[in-house]
């Protein structure tokens, strides 16, 4: 593999940690504000990205290279209200999704299609979470501020369950 692209995953596997901590910290937000269902769709989420680190690993590991794991740094978030957590984890979906364009443009330029196959998974995958992080936004612009619908949006969000990504390496 070449190196670029090596660092490229290592890199990016430690942001899928760091995406994992700021999910955590937003599902505690909701949880201190008796949030459950809030704090349950972000616990879910913190779980997928540990998830997607993971697989990360396991396609280095597959193709006898070396990760490197760095700290993983403290989420700095003053979170005052329950759309802000949504707001932010829209941009940072965002954020991950032109990080694995650009691991995705350096292993096509090199020709290294074993990467490229695996990264459509991810860019698929994060067409997926953009949408749902959309969809939560929406719907807490159009009923957050009653309090009613408010407690059925949580409703709505104690509901979700986990499930383990399919991605087969």
């Amino acid at each position: 593999m070449d190196k670029q692209i090596l660092q490229l995953i290592n890199s990016q596997i430690n942001f899928e940690f760091f995406s994992s901590y700021l999910y955590l910290a937003f599902s505690n937000y909701y949880s201190e504000a008796d949030l459950d269902g809030f704090e349950n769709w972000f616990r879910i989420q913190a779980r997928e990205e540990l998830d997607h680190a993971i697989l990360l690993i396991q396609y280095l590991h597959n193709n006898d290279e070396k990760v490197v794991l760095e700290l993983v740094p403290k989420p700095d978030c003053k979170l005052s209200s329950p759309a802000q957590p949504l707001k932010m984890a829209y941009d940072h979906e965002r954020q991950v999704t032109e990080r694995f364009n650009r691991i995705y443009e350096a292993a096509f330029k090199k020709k290294d299609f074993r990467t490229t196959q695996v990264l459509e998974w991810f860019i698929k995958e994060q067409g997926e979470e953009e949408k749902s992080v959309s969809e939560l936004i929406a719907k807490m612009k159009l009923f957050g501020n009653d309090t009613k619908c408010l407690y059925e949006l949580n409703q709505e969000f104690a509901a979700r369950v986990y499930t383990a990504p399919s991605l087969v390496l």
